[in-house]
């Protein structure tokens, strides 16, 4: 394998690790995979970057798995699924990518320059056609910025600092290896709505469509270091593309036509890597260690293509189709649990693919993360997260169905108790600052939307930390019971006294909101309540 010049992905330690020793330590991609045995962990920053990441490492790593001659995105041993479930174990067993594998993938001759960052014809996941097609009336250069590059940076007049102080008219140069984190975020997560406009035929269309992971949450199964972990993430061949066609990624294909109709999908490179709705070019600086301006606009127009993306759990909407869970900032891992472990026909809920079929041995060590990014569908973006829980992929309903469904009551308990929570906390304070409410204990009450009052959203920060940790209590091997509702109760009823605070329980019209309060939390723990 030859080096080049520019910013190539396979030798640069562009990727952040933490070892099994405990040291953090940086990657290329060919480090990546030939110690994948001895790292633990990816420590990307970006959250929306590290999710994409792994799809693009999951490919990658099904072409170079192999054992007997035989690769796991090989078609033929997808043919039968226990043939690729076979092979797949026996992947597991060798504990190692083969590094002859490694250098044999990226020395490929037909890829050479295409992990380069900056290369003139053929960057990498980039459109060199950008600097020609985006300019503006007079044909000059229209790039984008490098503020538009980089999530958390505002961009235009009002644009909002969120991660660091930045302006359009004094852009900070952006590091290489972080350049290449937020053009990974950018494809996977990036907006709809305006862009810089392309032009292609005579007209520079402006705007584009939201990016295929877009306010999304992606789960993993996680293993105890990186090379199991990237096993496991490639999707096992059930998903429903075209199995004729040739599977690529987009390095190892031409560039795409802009105009002309979408390529099929296929399993695992074009299902994972080949659904980007942008296109991007990094403008670098002269000594090719940073990037100063950036291109970013629309990739296509043509309607997205449907494909069951192996990481997502997709929940039922009130028609009886399937959705995306969207990321909540403010919803923690644990409560998505009942939807991981449970199987799909069960619930409203389907697992994510990549959740299924895992091996038995495994289960007791692997555990679950979670890459999640709270956006709307458009332009606006609130917070990322990354979180991952114990090993309890050993609970799926397969291999333990009585822990299986004592999670679900766990977490349904939590909920119940966490909604009566926010209902009990507005009525509290209606009561106590509204002096034409009838104060009889059954005295119907009408609330007002807008004027809810801060006590519900007070109790609720302190009842969900409170509540995760009584499930964490619940849900410990040995401790499962049918009595599940009253340390939710009880953490809801801590909850609305811290919010509503000593010194106000003095006031009468206090005292009787919070005893009317605590009686709507306390009617959970009558038998009628969970009838």
């Amino acid at each position: 394998m030859t080096v080049g010049g520019g910013f190539d992905l396979r030798v640069e330690p562009w990727i952040p690790v933490r070892l099994l020793t405990g040291e953090s330590a940086c990657v290329g991609l060919c480090g990546l995979f030939e110690r994948a045995h001895e790292i633990e962990d990816l420590e990307i920053p970006v959250p929306p970057a590290a999710a994409g990441l792994m799809r693009i490492l999951a490919p990658i790593a099904a072409r170079i798995a192999a054992d007997g001659g035989e690769r796991l995105d090989d078609p033929d041993v997808a043919e039968d699924i226990d043939d690729w479930f076979d092979l797949r174990e026996r992947v597991l067993k060798a504990g190692r990518f083969d590094p002859r594998a490694v250098d044999a993938y990226f020395g490929r001759e037909d890829l050479a320059g295409r992990f380069d960052l900056f290369h003139p014809e053929r960057p990498f996941l980039q459109d060199p056609r950008l600097r020609t097609e985006c300019v503006d009336a007079k044909g000059a250069p229209n790039p984008s910025g490098v503020n538009k590059l980089v999530m958390g940076r505002p961009t235009g007049v009002n644009g909002a600092v969120l991660f660091g102080h930045f302006t359009d008219t004094a852009p900070v140069p952006v590091p290489a290896a972080e350049a290449a984190w937020h053009l990974i975020a950018q494809l996977y997560y990036g907006p709809s709505g305006q862009c810089t406009p392309r032009r292609i035929t005579g007209e520079r269309a402006g705007s584009g469509d939201a990016a295929p992971l877009r306010k999304s949450v992606s789960y993993f199964p996680w293993g105890p270091d990186l090379f199991t972990t990237l096993v496991l993430a490639v999707p096992s061949p059930q998903a429903e593309v075209d199995w004729e066609a040739e599977d690529t990624c987009p390095w190892e294909e031409g560039l795409n036509a802009p105009l002309e109709p979408l390529p099929p999908v296929t399993w695992p490179g074009r299902m994972l890597t080949g659904r980007f709705r942008h296109a991007a070019l990094l403008v670098p600086s002269e000594d090719g260690r940073a990037v100063t301006d950036a291109y970013l606009t629309w990739s296509t127009h043509e309607p997205p293509q449907r494909v069951r993306d192996p990481y997502q759990i997709l929940d039922r909407r009130k028609d009886g189709d399937f959705q995306p869970r969207e990321a909540d900032g403010a919803r923690a891992l644990w409560r998505d649990l009942d939807s991981l472990l449970l199987k799909d026909s069960r619930q409203d809920a389907r697992r994510p693919p990549a959740l299924e079929h895992l091996p038995k041995p495994l289960l007791p060590r692997l555990r679950v993360r979670a890459y999640g990014f709270d956006q709307d569908g458009q332009q606006k973006d609130s917070v990322w997260f990354r979180t991952t829980t114990p090993p309890v992929l050993q609970w799926q309903e397969e291999n333990d169905a009585e822990m299986a469904y004592h999670v679900k009551r766990c977490h349904a308990a939590a909920e119940k108790s966490g909604d009566r929570l926010d209902f009990a906390a507005r009525i509290a304070w209606k009561i106590a600052t509204d002096t034409s409410v009838d104060l009889s204990p059954k005295a119907k009450i009408k609330l007002d939307a807008r004027k809810s009052g801060p006590w519900a959203s007070a109790a609720l920060a302190r009842y969900w930390p409170a509540a995760e940790k009584e499930f964490w209590q619940l849900t410990e091997p040995g401790h499962a019971t049918d009595q599940v509702d009253k340390p939710f109760v009880d953490a809801a009823l801590a909850a609305l006294d811290e919010a509503i605070g000593q010194a106000n329980r003095a006031d009468i019209r206090v005292a009787r909101a919070r005893h009317r309060a605590r009686g709507l939390l306390l009617a959970l723990l009558q038998p009628s309540a969970s009838d």
